[in-house]
Order: structure tokens, then sequence, then C-alpha cells
């Protein structure tokens, strides 16, 4: 009876799977996956970096390898902040502890003799405490991150504002951009919720509230005071955006600055944590450049003791080994400090981080190494500052011939960078270059910068995948070129803009 009853039971399970089969057979082929039945909102989404001239500049780098007529013989990749790449050198401290941290066979005793005719002992001694604290770096990690470097995390906040950092409130990340997202994603209510954003701005935020369906409300820097921003600009954006019935919820800063390399003086920093205390909204601090600070005016963070009392601010912070001096772009690391949260909250951004499991170990480990570097009277002390004011100077001075360069050309004007890695210089366009543009369906700023690009191998990213005042066109272009290439590379921008005007002169 049993058997037979299964059998009846397996019968009945398999006729709808048949019947659903030979109906599904009698219908025609079609893909369940274009773009029109995909999600919309990432339809909708823009990233300019990483958008049409870096793909163009991709190809033209591949063409070069067969193509020797071109008159350039690589791409230089100026559209995004990626030091490596353009063969900043690693500190050399960093890279022996990350290696050893890889390979933990090296740090057993038997080996420790030929180990110290290769590697300095404070290296060995930090791989060795990290791994304490890790076990192995193949392994997941905390969700929050390792405990050990958020604690260093806390510590070097606290050296740098003046007042106590909780580990509890830190979350490593997937570089600044992963603790960006969790937080645009958990302030996100529906679509009328509201963030201030700079314009310029970096495309990040216009991509990730495309993705969360979120409203931006820009607000405009001031290119005559050097990209400064106006707080009366703030509260005009805010109170016509509320008056639209836009929920806004948090303003955005970018300091330094990304695209236009700005400083915000400490007035302007303290005027924003007022204005956001009084318009009830979250602080959103985007702090990555905090170490590429050229011109002394400036704070390295939103959160110093010197501003107001720093337990009224509802603050969000993030940092990032991808920039600074370390440029280690690609081990994706970062951390997220939460001020003044709701406890609730809080337990809503662990479970988020939770579903990602943990972020890659190796950057955690960077950012352990960034927060808490060699010390006066470190066997590798000298040699890590010796690379960090090698880099530090070399960058000053690439700012400062860039920002020339560009303010001696014809009509186009550039603020000198006062931090971060870039310079975004205005550019007047001759009509008859509109024009052209026009024809190619493409914004005279692009069309500019894609000319550019085949003419010079120099990829930049136009002003308009940032943002601009309406009437104005610019492009963005790091400086991070190696420096004894740095006079060729200006006298190609050069001779290529020159050639630009004359062909376009209205």
């Amino acid at each position: 009876m049993i058997q037979t009853a299964v059998r009846s039971l397996v019968q009945a399970r398999q006729r709808p799977l048949t019947l659903s089969l030979r109906y599904a057979s009698s219908k025609p082929h079609s893909k369940v996956l274009t773009t029109e039945t995909m999600h919309p909102l990432v339809r909708q989404m823009e990233y300019a970096v990483r958008g049409a001239l870096p793909i163009r500049a991709e190809a033209l780098q591949k063409e070069l390898l067969t193509d020797k007529t071109k008159g350039f013989d690589k791409v230089v990749f100026c559209n995004i902040g990626n030091p490596q790449q353009l063969n900043q050198k690693p500190i050399t401290f960093f890279r022996q502890v990350a290696s050893l941290a890889e390979n933990p066979e090296l740090l057993t005793p038997s080996n420790r003799e030929a180990l110290l005719k290769l590697y300095p002992a404070d290296a060995i001694a930090r791989a060795e405490v990290l791994l304490k604290h890790i076990g192995s770096v193949g392994a997941y990690s905390h969700s929050k991150g390792i405990h050990h470097i958020r604690e260093n995390v806390a510590k070097f906040i606290e050296r740098r504002d003046g007042f106590p950092a909780e580990p509890e409130n830190i979350f490593l990340t997937q570089g600044a951009s992963s603790g960006v997202q969790t937080v645009i994603q958990i302030l996100t209510q529906n679509s009328k919720s509201g963030f201030m954003i700079p314009i310029p701005q970096y495309p990040l935020y216009s991509a990730t509230l495309s993705l969360v369906g979120a409203t931006p409300v820009p607000y405009y820097l001031e290119e005559s005071h050097n990209w400064g921003l106006n707080v009366d600009e703030l509260k005009e954006a805010v109170h016509k955006a509320r008056a639209d019935g836009t929920d806004v919820r948090a303003l955005v800063i970018i300091n330094p600055g990304n695209p236009t390399g700005q400083c915000l003086s400490e007035e302007n920093m303290r005027e924003i944590i007022d204005f956001c205390h009084n318009e009830r909204l979250v602080l959103l601090a985007d702090e990555v450049y905090q170490t590429n600070i050229y011109k002394p005016k400036a704070a390295p963070s939103t959160a110093s003791k010197r501003f107001s009392n720093p337990w009224a601010k509802k603050l969000f912070s993030f940092h990032s080994i991808s920039k600074g001096m370390i440029g280690e772009c690609g081990r994706r690391g970062g951390y997220l400090e939460c001020v003044n949260i709701d406890p609730k909250v809080m337990d809503q951004l662990y479970k988020i981080a939770s579903v990602s499991l943990c972020p890659n170990v190796q950057g955690q480990i960077m950012v352990d190494l960034m927060t808490n570097p060699p010390k006066q009277g470190d066997e590798s002390f000298e040699k890590y500052q010796g690379e960090i004011d090698s880099i530090y100077q070399s960058l000053i001075r690439r700012s400062n011939k860039l920002a020339q360069c560009f303010n001696s050309m014809e009509n186009m004007t550039c603020n000198e960078a006062e931090g971060a890695m870039y310079l975004f210089p205005q550019l007047k366009i001759p009509q008859k270059a509109v024009d052209a543009a026009k024809e190619k369906s493409m914004a005279p700023d692009t069309f500019y910068c894609m000319a550019m690009l085949e003419a010079t191998g120099v990829c930049v990213i136009p002003g308009s995948g940032f943002g601009q005042e309406p009437g104005t066109w610019h492009f963005r272009s790091t400086f991070l070129p190696e420096e004894h290439l740095f006079d060729k590379f200006c006298a190609d921008l050069k001779g290529f803009h020159k050639k630009f005007m004359d062909t376009y002169k209205d």
C-alpha cells in the first residue's frame, strides 16, 4: 500500500510538470533579461568616470598594440584617482607587512634569521600582531571588520580630532564607496527622501541615489571663490526642495573636493555643522582626501574638536586607503565612522554589513597600517616618512604645473588645487565646436574631451559627468602622471588645445 501511495503521489506531481513543460515549449523563444525588462533604476544610472571616455580609452590602448600611427604610444588615464596605475610607488612598510600576513610560514622561528635580512623587525612584529588577531587572511572576519583594527582606527580618530571614538561605531568597508552606498541606502525611506549633494559632485552620489530611487537636491559650489561652499546657497536649496515636497534628510560634503580640488575653510565647516543642526540634517562627510591638503587653511576632519560640540552632530564620515599618499585602490579598504546615530539604526547597519559577510581582510590590514603607521624611533620610520614626503611634495609640484598649463591656454581658466588629486578647469568652447558636438549628439565638453583622447591618448572626464553651472563647460583631470613625464604631458595638451581652437575658431 505504501508503495502504491508513493507511486500515485509521484505521478500526481509529475503531471503538472509535464503539462507546464509542454505549455512552455509551445511559446515562442524570447529573452528573459533585456534592457527593457531589467530594473529601470539600474538602466537610468550613470557613472561618468567609468563611462564613454574610459571605454574608448581602453579600446585605444588595445589598438596601440598594432597601430603605431596614432602619434602617441600609450593612453594616460587621468579619468580616475588611481595613483598606482600611473606608477606611484607603494609604501614599502605597508607592502612588507601585507606580504608577511599573506605568507605566515615566513614568520616561523626557524626562518627568523633569514627573514631579518629581508624585512625590518618592526614590519615582522606588526605582521605577527595582526595575524594574532586575524588568524588567516583567507578566513571571514567579523562583519564590522577585525576588532583590533577598529580599535586602531578609533585611536587614530582620537589623535586627529581630539575626542574619543568608539570602535563599535566604526565599520571597516570595501573602500569608502561601500560605506557611502550603505548609508544612503539606510537613509532612504522612499522616493521623496532627499540628499543635498554638491555640484560639481563625485558621481558615486548621483549614481547611488539613482539606484535607491532617492531624490538629489543639488547645491552649487562657487567657482569664483575657488569652489567654496556658500551656506546661503544651502539654505535656499533645502527650503526650495522641502517646499516642493522633498523630505530632505542629509547633506553630503566632499572635503577636500572631488572633482574640484578645493578645501573648505574652518569657518565654512563650522557653518555647515550649524546648518545641519538647525535644519535637522544628517551630515555625510566624504573625507577620503584628508591627507591630500596642499594649502594650510583646512582641518582634516569635520568632527574636529575645534568645531562646535561634536556630540551635537549626526554624522557619518568616510575614509579610504585608495587616496592620500597610499593609493592602494585595488585593495578596497576604508572605514565608516558613525557619530550620534540611534542604536537601533546601528543595528540595521550591522545587519546590512552582515549580508556581505565581511570586508576583504587585506584591505582591512591596509586600513590598520594607514591609521597606525611607523612612529618616530621605529626602524621603518625614516624610510616611511621619506616615501610619504616625496609623494606629497611631488603632488604639489605636479598640481601647480598642470594648473599653470591650463591657465596658459586660450579660453581656459583653472583654480589651483588646494587638495585632492584633481583640477577642474573651465573651458569656453567655440560655437563651431558646439555645433559639431550637436551633430554627433554629444555635449560640447564631451566632444572636446573625446577629441583630446583621440589626439593625445590623454583620458579626462567632461564636466557634464559631474554637474556644472548651466552654460559652462569643464573637465576633470588628475595630476597623477609621473613627474618626469610631466613636461611632455603638458606640451601635448597645449598642442592639442591650440589645434582644436584653430580648427573651430568662430
